[in-house]
Parts: structure tokens; sequence; C-alpha cells
């Protein structure tokens, strides 16, 4: 049986720290597509080691640049993954088995092991951190166009789940938290705002505060130790700042 051809997609934005280990986790797909939004570093010369296709579009949310991206594939199977993903050896051979002998599904999730500052987390909700399928039948599936966290849409397809794991080092040191954070922070705001979400004092304390809880306790965060500490204290921050960007978003337009 002739194997089914598949397209890996990667959206960039300034990764020249992390992409080259990315790029070589997928070298093995039969397309490379890179979706960046004008990189000012070396991103765009490492991937032209890769690949030659390279698309060059402004950012305009996560979900539709995914989307973008998928148009640009040649092959009706997508593998999805970001510049601080690696695709683990396990997971290669299973999705190129599924392919030979003809996937069971229309998308699959994929297992996610994360380590934060060089350290492995097991809880926080980070293990196994299903967000979107990662394969999937580009006929048979659409993000939505949050402009961060994006959901997704299956068109009437089969959903299912692989067990080979994507490695995800997303973050290398406390700096970059902050700057993500902030970068998060202010899209999510934009989003809550353009959702029409009212903003309420007593959300910059019963929210980060719920958001610990949900972290740290329900979601065991404290079984990762100090490292469980510092992520459930983060997230709290996180959502306090963003409901911060919400407050003052409201602020400027005059609107209660």
């Amino acid at each position: 049986m002739i194997r089914k051809k598949i397209s890996a997609y990667i959206i960039t934005f300034n990764e020249e720290a992390k992409i080259r280990d990315c790029l070589e986790s997928v070298k093995w797909a039969d397309e490379i597509v890179v979706l960046d939004s004008f990189s000012t570093d070396k991103t765009v010369e490492i991937c032209r080691e890769y690949t030659d296709k390279i698309i060059q579009h402004e950012f305009a949310g996560f979900g539709n640049l995914r989307n973008i991206a998928v148009k640009h594939t040649s092959h009706d199977w997508i593998l999805s993954v970001d510049a601080d993903e690696r695709v683990t050896g396990e997971l290669r051979d299973e999705i190129l088995e599924k392919l030979k002998n003809g996937p069971d599904a229309d998308a699959y999730f994929v297992p996610r092991i994360n380590y934060f500052l060089g350290h492995r987390v097991r809880y926080c909700g980070w293990y196994p951190d299903y967000r979107q399928p990662q394969f999937f039948h580009k006929e048979k599936m659409q993000y939505s166009d949050q402009l961060v966290h994006e959901g997704f849409v299956l068109k009437g397809g089969m959903l299912s789940y692989l067990k080979g794991h994507i490695i995800q080092y997303p973050f290398l040191n406390l700096d970059q938290f902050f700057r993500k954070m902030e970068r998060y922070s202010t899209l999510r705001a934009e989003d809550m705002f353009r959702e029409g979400r009212r903003f309420k004092i007593h959300q910059i304390i019963t929210h980060p505060l719920s958001m610990f809880v949900k972290i740290y306790i329900l979601k065991r965060g404290f079984l990762d130790g100090k490292v469980g500490l510092i992520i459930s204290m983060l997230y709290a921050y996180y959502t306090f700042i963003k409901y911060i960007k919400l407050w003052e978003k409201y602020e400027k337009t005059g609107e209660e």
C-alpha cells in the first residue's frame, strides 16, 4: 500500500533559539511549510535550510494564522508543530504507520511532555496537555479565530488519540515567560473585549485566586514541588494582568 503524504507546518516569529531543533524533528515529513510573521532575527534564514516554502504574513491571531498555514500545504494530512516543540521518534513512526495502513480517524490529539526551566512538569495541567488535534486531515478540521488560545471545529470527522509524544520547551528562562505572558495577556484581553466580556472589580482577586487553586490543587501542581508552586503563581499573575488589561480597554473606550 502506498503511504499517504504529510505536510508539517510551523508558525514562527523570532524563534532562532528554538526553530532548528523543531525543524530537525520534522524533516522526515514530505513537506514543511513555515508561516512567519516577519521575524527580525535569523529564524527565516534557518528555516531556508529545511524548506523553500516560507510564507510571510502579518500577525492576525493564532487561529487565523493556523488556517492560513494549512491552506498553503500540498497534502491532505497535516502535522501541526509549534517552534518550541519536538516530534519524538515514537510519534514519527506512529504517524507514518497510520499513513501507510490508512488512518482510523480524521484528527488525532498528541500528548505533550512539557519542560519548565529544565524540569519536566508532570502535573499542573501540563500533561498530557491536549489542546488541539495536531495530526489531522485538512478537510475535516478548522481552527477558530481567537487571537490566542484558539479552539478548533471538527467538520463531521472522527477524533482519536495517538500514543507517541511531542516534547515542548515553552520557556528557556523566566524572561521568555514574561515576554510571552505580556503578549498573550494583551491578546486574550482583546478577545474578551471583542466577545463582550464585562469587567468587574472582584475579578482581579477572585479569578487569579481561582486560577491558583485550579493549577496547584485541582491539577495537583503541588506534586511537582517548587516548580508546581512557581507555575501556579505565575498563572495567577497572568490572570491578574489579563483582567487589568480588560479593564484598561473599557477605560479607553469610556464604556462601563
